[in-house]
C-alpha cells in the first residue's frame, strides 16, 4: 500500500500537523474523556461486584491479583485514546470509516463489564457466557480498528497490539469463569 502524501515527506509516522495546536488539543481531550469515561461507567460495575460474588468466583489459576488491572486497564486506555488521536488527525478519507470501528469497539469494550460482573448476580453463569460472547465480538472489532489504523498511522496500529493482547488474556479468564461457575 502506497504511503499517504503526508507520510511522504515524514517517514517518522507522524503526519504534520493539518490541524491548528488548540484543536489537536481538544481532540485529544475527547478521546482521553471517552476512554476515561469508558473506565469510570465500567467501575461501577465492578466496584460492588468485585468484592462481592467475584471473590468467591472459581478464577482461572493464571488470574492475577485486582491490583494489576486498574493500571494495566489505565494504560491501555491512555494508547486507545492516543491511537485515535493519531488517526482522527489524519485527515484522510480512511480516517472516518477507522474511527468508527473505534467506536464500535469501545461501545463493545463498555457493555462487557456491566454484563460479566453485573448480570452474574442476576443472570448467573449465563452471564459469563454473554460477556464471552461480548469479548469475542470485542476481539474482532479491535482487530478490525488495528487493520484500519495501521494502513493510517503505523503507530496507531502498533498501540493497539497490547490492547489486543490483553483482550485476549482476560478472553481466557472469562471463559474459564464460564466454565467453572
Amino acid at each position: 500500500m502506497e504511503p499517504h502524501p503526508e507520510e511522504s515527506s515524514n517517514r517518522s509516522g507522524i503526519a504534520a500537523a493539518a490541524y491548528g495546536t488548540g484543536a489537536q488539543i481538544v481532540a485529544f481531550a475527547v478521546f482521553l474523556g471517552a476512554s476515561a469515561l469508558v473506565a469510570w461507567l465500567g467501575a461501577f460495575a465492578t466496584a460492588n461486584n468485585v468484592n462481592g460474588w467475584y471473590v468467591s468466583a472459581d478464577k482461572a489459576p493464571w488470574t492475577p491479583s485486582n491490583e494489576v488491572f486498574g493500571p494495566v486497564w489505565t494504560a491501555l486506555y491512555i494508547s486507545m485514546a492516543v491511537a485515535a488521536w493519531l488517526v482522527w488527525r489524519r485527515r484522510v478519507p480512511e480516517s472516518r470509516p477507522a474511527l468508527v470501528t473505534y467506536g464500535i469497539q469501545l461501545a463493545l469494550n463498555l457493555l462487557w463489564t456491566p454484563v460479566f460482573f453485573g448480570l452474574y448476580p442476576v443472570l448467573g453463569t449465563l452471564a459469563l457466557w454473554l460477556a464471552f460472547a461480548i469479548i469475542l465480538a470485542l476481539i474482532v472489532a479491535v482487530t478490525f480498528t488495528v487493520l484500519r489504523f495501521g494502513p493510517i498511522s503505523q503507530a496507531a496500529g502498533l498501540l493497539l497490539l497490547p490492547y489486543v493482547t490483553w483482550i485476549v488474556f482476560a478472553s481466557s479468564l472469562n471463559l474459564w469463569a464460564a466454565l467453572n461457575n
